[in-house]
């Protein structure tokens, strides 16, 4: 810059020598005429210095703002909910004349349906003037669910279980079988008396002990009928096609007749009898739990609990050595316990009857510390002679072990907890809480100097799922029922195939427990539930002596208390004036009534025609996680009380796990409502969730960070379509799904593409379409309207084939890929240009086709997706006058309806489709997205042209392809097109001549020589080993042969290729 003026820039293309020349002649010389690819160059350069400029501009506009101002967020527009808004009254039909909306909708879908499929009891096995008692040619399908607890939420295990429960239920009822899927709720005993008194304590400060029985029952029942039907609501919610009209509860008048029934029988005939034995006892709920209530938490070492009622964390995971003397004398016995509280109770120390170093002991005495007494050393061979010490200590009250050893030796039983977890024994401890006494005694061992140490030591930890209690090991009088017989005859069944177990890996389980088994306590000490029809007697005779509680011989059953006066009058030989009775306080486990629910709903023991007509049943379809807890219990009760099985087949599936393979959980924040996957949900939704549970602070908050990771902007709208069909796709008879729930949102994508597919396909029908009666071939088909009916005629057998076999994954797959892969991506693009054109007779047959293979595939998926399946086909015209109303009554497809597989078309289809990809991907590569190239296919063998030549419509159609030249011989494409191989005998050439960059083309090839030059070499070194001719097996020889002829092939044709784009270059330059 001189003067402030600034020197003109010398234009881009100015050379040097050309304007010193011009200069010098003083005259204007005309600048020199371009080729047009000097032009075309030039425009490509000035095109991306624009691009450079508009960077820099944008980069400079964006560092002159101030640093701490923040970039202005993008507003996203959110797209308006579509919603049905006709004046539709409950259980009249959703009004579907007029256009489909634009985009799939699951609130406008879902909307109306249920209540017109119950209104026109589709759901009922009486459908269609059937007589339930009369045999139905087509079969009977009969299965029950497993009822959930009445105080619950669906979670998304239980939406799995519906999912695959009522796809069966209507594949089944499609099919024209004669169906009852039969709901119920369970009461729940523990779950709602403990959610009943919470209630009360939080409105009105009143436990239930203020109430008295009769009235906290009474409450129970209001709850029951005010909020007891908010999980039917989320069944019918997940499209669930149950007869409503013949739900039960477990606490129903005729299920509490049938459990008073079951009772007595076992009872009166020895196999249900009273016992003092160790049970799983709550000290918060002052109950006796079953095992599936507790869990069991793994510790590695020392580590810090909490527990209700207790202020401070308590110790758990280590394990305290202590001594017990010798009585006279200085020796000791050194043990070790994880709960050493519980020495208090001990009543021996046992040694293994061949240990050397305490054989000396044998029927010696060790002083207890604190009870001022003394135990004997017992010899008994379930010690482990090498862990520990050698010795253990002894407390039969409080453990399973010692239990069995104290009935081994004749031990005293003492009972060291009373039924709220207090100190019994020891003045000392005695009304202390037992964890209080754990520290107390802990010390008071010190100052005695029988304390030796503490380790760590991992163990697992039982607590109560209901209370969050330590579980405590206690000595309890109860009624228990002997399985030892129904075990036995349940373990045959499976073995002689009377009972299918499907997968049959779950056969080894079931032995395992059953052969195994011991007996099961069925009292449980809380007011809500069955009581127990059992009365202890008194009699008032002198002849009679006194009775104890624990003795059998004193209770008495009945199905009334009349009846059991009577049954006591005849017991004791007395008349009844003399009797008293008293009912058993305590109630029947859950799992009582569960086990009688195939026959109980049916009105068993009076012979109903429903009993007649569905039980037994077909199937029980659940988690494998409850294989013993109920179904088990199910076959033995079935077979003990009514002589047969309650189902054919049980089918067992997987587990839901998160997207990581962790098991659900509260505190992880990972157990998601599945109306929130239905309806979508935000992230602080969810922690909304969280809140307002039962959860503290940490794990609160830790759950929050779960939930962040997984769901950062939440869960998005997915529908209960794609919901249920996601849940069955992933279903396989393994033990566990890692549910990826933002997975289904995929599926509402599929959902889109169906609804689009079937919005262009009524357009494309028009209004005047009437489909044919019966579709049959006729020579006016297309090969591709062919090829569509042998596709669908594939996905039809692969569904028939995988419903009897629970195949889900095979079924959906096959399903999803008809619509998505086939229908939609390929027949329907091929079909666009053919309704264009003024070939009538090809528009009217491919519209024909077109309703076949939308009426079939709705069909095919509407046991999975009943909303849109319905909302789709209710859209179609009918093909005779007098079609079932509804698709969840039409028939299911059957291949002998659609006999149109044919191998040797799809295989020619699929050779036409590897073209078309590989077209599509060679327009991707070079960036064509509207031009349309012409395609050459060289290809070196005739009857590969002649094929191909039958499909260049197809092919031009679909690749987005100018015109299409099949080349065979010497036949050579022009210059300047790219080249890619479908196989070593076709390629496909596009010409690319002033829409590529060919040294960039020229690039790309000299990569794949170098690829492929590696390979040949690595094969035939591998080729040229000494022992390649002898040890090498045929097979191997002859592939790799054919591999290294194909890479020459390649290598050849891509030189080639080469050489074109140079020559092609070398043009454009000049």
């Amino acid at each position: 810059m001189e003067n402030g003026t600034p020197n003109p820039a010398p234009a881009a293309d100015t050379k040097p020598g050309t304007a010193t020349a011009a200069a010098g002649d003083g005259k204007e010389q005309p600048p020199p005429q371009k080729t047009e690819a000097q032009l075309k160059k030039e425009a490509k350069k000035q095109a991306k210095l624009d691009k450079f400029k508009q960077k820099q501009d944008k980069k400079a506009k964006q560092d002159s703002k101030p640093k701490g101002e923040k970039k202005e967020k993008k507003v996203t527009k959110e797209k308006p909910v579509i919603r049905y808004e006709k004046d539709t009254p409950p259980g009249e039909k959703k009004d579907v004349v007029g256009d489909l909306p634009d985009a799939y909708s699951p609130p406008y879908v879902e909307a109306a349906w249920y209540p017109w499929w119950e209104k026109m009891g589709f759901f009922k096995p009486e459908y269609g003037g059937r007589v339930v008692s009369k045999p139905n040619p087509k079969g009977t399908f009969m299965m029950v669910i497993p009822p959930p607890n009445v105080t619950g939420s669906l979670h998304l295990g239980h939406a799995l279980t519906n999912a695959v429960q009522d796809s069966l239920t209507r594949w089944h009822r499609m099919r024209g079988e004669t169906v009852l899927w039969n709901p119920g709720c369970d009461h729940a005993g523990i779950a709602t008396q403990v959610v009943v008194e919470k209630r009360l304590w939080k409105e009105k400060k009143l436990s239930r002990h203020d109430l008295g029985r009769e009235k906290f029952v009474e409450e129970v029942w209001k709850w029951k009928n005010e909020k007891g039907h908010r999980i039917y609501g989320q069944l019918k919610r997940l499209g669930s096609s149950f007869d409503w009209e013949r739900s039960c509860f477990t606490m129903d008048d005729k299920l509490s007749t049938a459990v008073k029934e079951a009772f007595v029988r076992l009872h009166q005939d020895g196999t249900i009898y009273r016992s003092n034995r160790l049970v799983n006892w709550s000290c918060t709920l002052k109950s006796a739990i079953s095992d599936i209530e507790v869990e069991k938490r793994e510790l590695t070492g020392r580590t810090l609990l909490s527990v209700p009622g207790y202020d401070s964390k308590v110790e758990f995971g280590v394990l305290v050595y202590f001594a017990y003397k010798i009585e006279g004398s200085d020796d000791e016995l050194i043990v070790a316990t994880t709960r050493i509280e519980t020495m208090l109770g001990d009543t021996a120390v046992a040694v293994h009857p061949e240990d050397e170093r305490y054989k000396k002991y044998h029927g010696k005495r060790v002083v207890h510390p604190f009870r001022n007494c003394t135990m004997p050393v017992v010899a008994d061979d379930f010690v482990d002679k090498e862990f520990g010490t050698g010795c253990v200590k002894i407390t039969p009250a409080h453990d399973p072990n010692d239990y069995d050893c104290g009935k081994r030796n004749n031990l005293e039983f003492i009972d060291m907890l009373d039924d709220d977890g207090l100190i019994t024994v020891c003045d000392q401890f005695k009304g202390m809480k037992r964890f209080h006494a754990r520290k107390a005694v802990l010390k008071a061992l010190k100052e005695k100097g029988l304390y030796k140490e503490t380790k760590d030591n991992p163990m697992v930890v039982p607590i109560c799922s209901r209370s969050k209690d330590i579980v405590e090991p206690m000595l309890k009088p109860q009624w228990y029922v002997d399985c030892t017989e129904m075990a036995q005859q349940s373990m045959d069944a499976v073995e002689k195939g009377e009972l299918k177990v499907i997968p049959d890996a779950h056969i080894k389980t079931w032995n395992s427990w059953l052969g195994n088994i011991r007996p099961w306590c069925i009292s449980r000490q809380l007011w809500w539930g069955h009581r127990i029809p059992v009365y202890f007697v008194t009699v008032d005779d002198a002849s009679v002596t006194k009775g104890d509680e624990n003795d059998n011989h004193y209770w008495v059953s009945g199905r009334t208390e009349e009846e059991a006066r009577k049954n006591a009058a005849e017991r004791f030989k007395v008349s009844e004036d003399k009797i008293s009775l008293k009912q058993d306080e305590d109630v029947l486990d859950t799992w009582f009534s569960s086990a009688l629910f195939p026959f109980s709903i049916f009105g068993w023991p009076n012979q109903t025609e429903d009993l007649e007509a569905f039980y037994p049943g077909t199937l029980l379809e659940t988690g494998h996680d409850i294989l013993f807890f109920w179904v088990a219990r199910m076959v033995m009760f079935g077979l003990k009380l009514t002589g047969k099985l309650p189902f054919k087949y049980v089918y067992l599936h997987a587990m839901v796990r998160d997207a990581h393979g962790r098991k659900m959980s509260k505190s992880l924040g990972n157990v998601i409502d599945p109306v929130d996957v239905i309806n979508g949900i935000s992230l602080q939704g969810l922690h909304k969730i969280l809140e307002e549970g039962n959860l503290d602070g940490k794990e609160i908050e830790r759950a929050k960070a779960g939930q962040k990771a997984d769901y950062p902007t939440g869960i998005p709208e997915c529908g209960t379509d794609a919901l249920r069909f996601a849940l069955c796709a992933y279903t396989s008879q393994g033990r566990d799904i890692n549910l990826d729930v933002l997975r289904v949102d995929g599926y509402r994508r599929f959902c889109n593409k169906m609804w689009n597919a079937t919005k262009f396909a009524l357009m494309a029908l028009g209004d005047g379409f009437k489909p044919v009666p019966k579709l049959e071939l006729s020579l006016s088909e297309s090969l591709i309207d062919r090829w569509i009916l042998s596709k669908l005629s594939a996905a039809v057998k692969t569904c028939e084939q995988g419903w009897p076999l629970y195949d889900f994954p095979g079924i959906t797959t096959a399903i999803y890929a008809f619509w998505l892969y086939e229908l939609c991506d390929v027949y329907l693009e091929y079909l666009k240009p053919v309704l264009q054109s003024d070939n009538t007779a090809a528009i009217a047959t491919s519209r024909q086709v077109l309703y076949t293979c939308l009426g079939v595939g709705l069909r095919l998926i509407s046991p999975f997706m009943p909303f849109i399946s319905e909302e789709l086909y209710q859209r179609l015209p009918r093909r005779t006058g007098d079609a079932p109303p509804s698709i969840c009554v039409t028939p299911y497809p059957e291949t002998s309806d659609h006999p149109w597989f044919d191998e040797r078309l799809e295989k020619d289809v699929e050779l036409a489709q590897n073209v078309i990809s590989k077209a599509r991907s060679m327009r991707a590569d070079y960036n064509l997205t509207k031009q349309r190239a012409d395609m050459y296919l060289k290809c070196s063998d005739k009857d590969l042209a002649s094929t191909l030549q039958n499909y260049v419509a197809f092919i031009q159609t679909l690749s987005s392809s100018g015109s299409i030249h099949i080349l065979t011989n010497d036949g050579q494409p022009p210059i300047g097109c790219a080249m890619a191989t479908v196989s070593d005998k076709c390629e496909v050439h596009l010409q690319l001549t002033g829409l590529v960059d060919t040294s960039k083309e020229i690039e790309k090839l000299e990569k794949r020589i170098s690829s492929l030059t590696s390979q040949q070499t690595r094969l035939q070194e591998t080729m040229d080993k000494p022992d390649y001719e002898s040890k090498v097996p045929e097979n191997v020889k002859k592939t790799n042969s054919e591999k290294m002829l194909q890479t020459q092939n390649e290598l050849e044709k891509i030189t080639d290729a080469i050489k074109m784009f140079k020559i092609v270059a070398e043009a454009a330059d000049n």
